[in-house]
């Protein structure tokens, strides 16, 4: 049966895949970006079952309008993917606050302002999917994407807790997070700075991994495209997905040396008890 879906960030990435993907499996898409028109090829191709909408993220009327349209339009709203985002690469130090500032301000704000759009929505209906695409870089710290990292880890803590509330209401919350993927993320949508040359060994080694990188991610945006429109057909979703072997290797090495960590300082840790 049909959905209707509603994608943030849609025009290119991982968003424009998943875009072409929902199309094609025979859904109801609302795609949204801030240049609707890069979607005009897609909605001449399904005429009948998308809708392009300008969206900025930040703009919380706006989001709600891209709801009400999505309801307007088709009925209902089964599915909200929030995608858009993007991250600079630079040290902490040399970053500057209006660049923290809008990072946040897109990547974690989008994603709450967006999913507070259709909570009510979903929770009157007993029913309805958040699809919130964070990172890798959420997960574990990516040096040079302080800003990045700091959204991203927090677009986590919200779900986590948004999971947890609407639980109770039918509705399903998972995290995806991807690594690297063959995208323009680590070109044309990245602005990479070198940053102060002490920190040549850390941030400068991965500012020119990066630049290398580009073209050449293990991971195809179709397939990962594809294992998002399994993950929204699960009667009984995880809360965390994680795409990608890069990705895979690198969250089950982290997470088993935070497990390491933490019985090295129990000790320490439960000392404080009165």
């Amino acid at each position: 049966m049909p959905q209707t879906w509603l994608i943030t960030g849609s025009s290119r990435g991982l968003g424009r895949a998943l875009a072409e993907a929902v199309l094609e499996a025979g859904h109801n898409l609302v795609a949204t970006a801030r240049a609707p028109e890069q979607l005009a090829d897609l909605a001449r191709h399904f005429p009948d079952t998308m809708v392009a909408v300008a969206l900025d993220v930040t703009d919380a009327q706006a989001a709600k309008q891209a709801v009400a349209l999505a309801v307007e339009r088709f009925g209902t709203l089964d599915i909200l993917v929030n995608n858009a985002g993007y991250g600079d690469l630079a040290p902490i130090e040399d970053a500057s606050l209006e660049s923290f500032r809008r990072q946040i301000e897109t990547n974690l704000f989008g994603t709450i302002i967006v999913t507070k759009a259709a909570l009510p929505l979903f929770r009157e209906r007993r029913s309805g999917r958040f699809i919130q695409i964070s990172s890798i870089g959420g997960r574990a710290g990516a040096i040079g994407r302080g800003p990045y990292s700091a959204a991203k880890f927090g677009v986590e803590g919200f779900s986590e807790v948004l999971a947890q509330e609407v639980r109770p209401f039918g509705l399903h919350v998972t995290i995806v997070e991807p690594g690297g993927f063959r995208t323009d993320f680590a070109g044309a949508s990245t602005l990479i700075e070198d940053g102060h040359p002490d920190y040549a060994e850390t941030v400068g080694a991965v500012a020119a991994r990066q630049r290398a990188y580009d073209g050449n991610q293990p991971g195809d945006p179709a397939k990962a495209a594809q294992a998002i429109l399994t993950l929204a057909a699960l009667p009984a979703p995880p809360l965390r997905l994680v795409l990608g072997s890069d990705a895979f290797d690198r969250a089950a090495a982290l997470d088993q040396a935070r497990i390491d960590e933490l019985h090295q300082w129990r000790a320490l840790s439960r000392s404080t008890d009165f």
